[in-house]
């Protein structure tokens, strides 16, 4: 068996968190259509999403910084994290703004943006792993 690393367990904690933040609102993306058939069930569901997925987009940030402060990267690399970076920003800010709307173009526009976001940011730390 391998030896556990500290490592091991950053990489741990930030696919975890992200699996949380990007894949639950594709997941809740998906459910709202079906659950706005029912008085008030959908915003009840994104405001307990929220509940886990504020601090796992807090947990991508520390962990973040902590992959960050880890090594040393190459130049190419080091551009590609600039480029992640600004997506993550834009993901927590789409969704900042997506919870704060209160037209539905707004709730669609600025959820939108905070899923472009998160997938992108998803992308480059894939391709920085």
């Amino acid at each position: 068996m391998l030896a556990v690393t500290t490592a091991d367990l950053r990489i741990f904690l930030h696919v975890l968190a992200a699996t949380i933040w990007v894949g639950g609102q594709i997941t809740l993306g998906a459910l709202v259509p079906a659950l706005r058939g029912y008085d008030g069930v959908a915003k009840a569901a994104a405001r307990r999403f929220n509940t886990i997925a504020w601090p796992a987009f807090a947990v991508l940030v520390l962990t973040g910084v902590w992959n960050i402060t880890s090594g040393d990267l190459t130049d190419a690399a080091q551009r590609t994290l600039e480029v992640k970076l600004v997506f993550v920003l834009l993901s927590g800010a789409g969704a900042f703004l997506h919870m704060r709307a209160t037209s539905k173009a707004g709730l669609a526009a600025w959820g939108a943006v905070g899923a472009v976001g998160a997938l992108a940011a998803l992308f480059f730390g894939v391709q920085l792993g």
